[in-house]
């Protein structure tokens, strides 16, 4: 079975094809991707109408690149996917548009994906899978959630942010630093140059009790000191990004070691949405798990080290491992939720369904950008 998925969600246009095997383990066939950064870079920010036309002149030119890549012809394809949200609701129009388009050209079923399931089981399509259940610590864009996950479809929500995210928290603080869009990866960067215990910034909800987070109180500790920093600011830059970096990383971390103390589940990793967070924390950018010795947090910067110091020999203490591979190949993530979605209709119905029976309902929900929570089974 070949699953053409579609994600429009933002900044960025992908396309990936993905093939079944009978081992059950889905192969990525050929991907593409086009990002807009340079684009909003003069703006500081994402623009909705500018990301909804580009997404326009990009999304078939890329779907045509991945066949030619793959060496299949469109009608080969059995399933087309797509984000449904949440996202910017043009840019999901858009992809929901060409996918309904394509579905009822091809006769074939339309599925909608949601963002931040297809990020939390994107996983799967690695060489080591994770197994069910297990702890998922989903940090992407706006998003920040702990989950507990029985099976696909199958989740309970421990935590999620009850503010800003923590990709939020990066790119705010690095726009009250001064510096570049996007500003995420611009400060994890200055970071590892910095000092990451030379201000004492606010680890938000780090003992409150339960597994929400919050990151608007650091948001504000960051811009009081570097008002309080005036023409310093400039000096000690780096060591202010290494000290809000290892804030958020402390909080991400241990309140995973709390999920998987009170859930007794393993854990991993899921997304990174458009790259905006540091490639440097530890708990958003590699899957966790329990089961093995906790030495190797990331070794880019001190902050790393450190936190592979507070974890070691915890009898939960997470090993860590990549999840999800390289940020360009996060596309996937639709096209395998798909595949897994279209075979559970296919066993619940016991036939294919055709295309006009999924078009209609996809399409209401694609413009409807909705919240970052996951949808009810």
């Amino acid at each position: 079975m070949l699953v053409l998925g579609i994600e429009s969600s933002c900044d960025e246009t992908g396309v990936a094809l993905v093939r079944t095997q009978s081992s059950g383990v889905p192969v990525l066939l050929a991907h593409a991707l086009h990002s807009q950064i340079e684009m909003h870079q003069a703006y500081g920010g994402v623009v909705p109408e500018l990301a909804s036309r580009d997404h326009i002149r990009r999304v078939l030119p890329l779907a045509e690149e991945v066949l030619a890549e793959s060496g299949r012809r469109l009608p080969e394809v059995d399933v087309v996917a797509y984000t449904r949200g949440p996202g910017l609701a043009g840019a999901l129009l858009v992809g929901a548009g060409v996918a309904c388009a394509l579905g009822a050209a091809l006769n074939k079923p339309v599925l909608g994906v949601h963002h931040l399931e297809g990020h939390l089981l994107s996983p799967f399509l690695s060489a080591d899978p994770p197994e069910f259940p297990f702890v998922a610590l989903l940090v992407s864009g706006g998003h920040t959630q702990l989950m507990r996950v029985e099976g696909v479809g199958r989740y309970e929500l421990l935590g999620e942010t009850i503010d800003d995210a923590a990709g939020e928290a990066f790119d705010k603080s690095a726009k009250l630093m001064g510096l570049g869009y996007p500003g995420g990866p611009a400060l994890s960067r200055l970071a590892q140059q910095g000092d990451p215990a030379a201000f004492k910034l606010p680890r938000p909800l780090l003992h409150s009790g339960n597994l929400d987070f919050s990151f608007a109180g650091l948001k504000t500790a960051v811009l009081t000191q570097a008002r309080k920093l005036g023409d310093d600011l400039e000096a000690r830059k780096a060591d202010l990004a290494a000290s809000t970096q290892a804030a958020i990383v402390d909080v991400l971390v241990k309140k995973s070691l709390t999920a998987l103390r009170e859930t007794g589940a393993p854990a991993h990793r899921g997304g990174r949405g458009r790259g905006r967070q540091s490639t440097a924390a530890c708990a958003t950018r590699y899957c966790l798990r329990p089961a093995r010795c906790a030495r190797a947090l990331p070794r880019a910067a001190p902050v790393h080290r450190q936190r592979r110091h507070d974890c070691h020999g915890s009898r939960h203490a997470p090993a860590v491992r990549p999840a999800a591979g390289p940020v360009r190949l996060c596309l996937r993530r639709q096209a395998a939720l798909a595949l897994e979605r279209y075979r559970q209709r296919i066993k619940r119905r016991g036939r294919r369904s055709p295309a006009t029976g999924d078009v209609t309902s996809s399409a209401r929900a694609a413009v409807r950008p909705g919240s970052g929570r996951l949808p009810p089974r």
